[in-house]
């Protein structure tokens, strides 16, 4: 095998086309909703870490686990990348009425890129938290939040950091 590209070859790559069953599909038996998306900080030196929280609520009558899901977008990259990267997930309880608050780390190499080595590259990054990814159509009500963050820096290998 020659062409080792991604394009076309799984659901990240496909373009406009959504998966058939999307990360984190399934059935619930009560409504959550999401609010209050905080990054920390929102302009942050190339190698640094995101901190992430966002707010949780189970607003139905039933107690409920949720499948809360972070996405990563790259607003401009010097190569081909995906839509769209899951970047970090975790299954919550959360009962009937209440809410937590749930904090996340985004480590540097999730935004790395591959140009015959790993890198890392400044510019606008867009971060999505939600049930759900970006843009998927359901049946129930989901949405999904979004912030961007500024990386600041020259352009360097991963190694370097």
């Amino acid at each position: 095998m020659e062409n080792y590209t991604m394009e076309g070859r799984t659901y990240r790559y496909y373009g406009q086309d959504p998966p058939l069953y999307p990360f984190g599909y399934g059935l619930s038996y009560t409504t959550f909703q999401y609010r209050e998306l905080v990054l920390s900080p929102p302009v942050l030196p190339l190698c640094a870490n995101l901190s992430v929280s966002v707010v949780l609520a189970n607003t139905g009558q039933r107690d409920g686990e949720e499948v809360a899901q972070l996405y990563l977008r790259w607003e401009l990259s010097s190569v081909p990348v995906p839509r769209w990267q899951l970047v970090a997930f975790r299954r919550v309880a959360v009962p009937a009425g209440q809410e937590t608050k749930l904090s996340f780390q985004v480590v540097a190499e999730q935004r790395a890129v591959w140009a015959q080595d790993w890198h890392l590259e400044p510019g606008t990054f867009t971060l999505f938290a939600g049930g759900q990814q970006p843009g998927q159509q359901t049946r129930v009500p989901s949405e999904v939040l979004s912030a961007r963050f500024t990386v600041t820096g020259a352009a360097r290998p991963l190694r370097g950091c």
